[in-house]
């Protein structure tokens, strides 16, 4: 691979199916997705167990993220695409995954299943065999994760800026989480000074994300000459954003806060605002 562009498309998806350098991964909200029809040559990777740890409320450890990337068949010079449905929310939560812990060729799929289904590309049932790896990381990029003590540094200090890529109802406190989602906060509403900018609103009706000059304008708001650090409810839609902002807008210091609503509407004594911004 010469060219690494973060987004590809259907049509290089095709003239890639039977390159061995390129390995396509399918991440999905609804892990029985996987099941019902994929993407020729597409594995899946359950965003419950293989990206998070079953018990500690936290990412995949760097120990299991080497057993994933190794099971996987991937080699530290692998291209790795990734696709999935609600317009590549946890396809994004996996390639941030991916840089985090130093994998240099990490790609979406423009659209995700939404895009492919709109074209009528064929879903198969099969699952490709995989041939393991012995992937060991080489390195951990601190720098692209926000932790609990920068986003309470950022909300006392004004650090850093944040941009809260939930629904205005979240946003505003109105509600603790989207319908029908489990995973929520005892307090609701948002970091003090948190800019809200919906993860939906850098995206077409097809998925795909808009275009550079379009994103420049969508996240015009945020302070500039600041860091900045994006969060949600649990980390993914956050990480939708942060690759807009960092991969296609090509922003250095832009941090995922995973820990995001769940963490931080859960702690004792921390900064919370209510209502829309001022």
């Amino acid at each position: 691979m010469t060219t690494r562009t973060p987004l590809v498309d259907l049509a290089w998806l095709k003239e890639h199916a039977s390159d061995p350098d390129v390995r396509l991964v399918e991440v999905d909200v609804d892990n029985a997705l996987y099941e019902k029809g994929h993407l020729p040559g597409a594995i899946p990777w359950n965003w419950t167990t293989d990206l998070n740890d079953p018990v500690r409320r936290d990412v995949a450890s760097k120990a299991q993220f080497e057993s994933l990337l190794s099971r996987s068949g991937i080699e530290p010079t692998t291209t790795v695409v990734l696709y999935g449905d609600n317009n590549n929310w946890f396809a994004a939560f996996g390639h941030w995954l991916l840089k985090y812990y130093g994998h240099e060729d990490a790609r979406l799929l423009d659209g995700g299943r939404r895009k492919a289904e709109l074209e009528r590309v064929p879903f198969v049932a099969e699952r490709p065999a995989v041939k393991p790896t012995q992937y060991r990381i080489a390195r951990v990029r601190e720098e692209l994760r926000a932790t609990r003590d920068q986003v309470l540094d950022a909300a006392r200090r004004g650090t850093h800026g944040l941009v809260d890529v939930r629904s205005p109802d979240e946003y505003t406190g109105k509600i603790l989480a989207p319908p029908g989602l489990s995973e929520t906060a005892l307090r609701g509403g948002h970091v003090p000074g948190a800019v809200n900018v919906p993860w939906a609103k850098a995206v077409n009706e097809d998925g795909t994300f808009r275009r550079p000059e379009e994103l420049r304008a969508l996240y015009g708001a945020l302070p500039a000459g600041k860091d900045v650090i994006t969060y949600c409810r649990i980390g993914e839609r956050s990480s939708h954003t942060w690759f807009a902002l960092h991969e296609v807008l090509g922003q250095p210091n832009v941090r995922n806060y995973d820990g995001s609503w769940t963490e931080y509407g859960n702690l004792i004594g921390a900064p919370i605002a209510t209502g829309p911004a001022p």
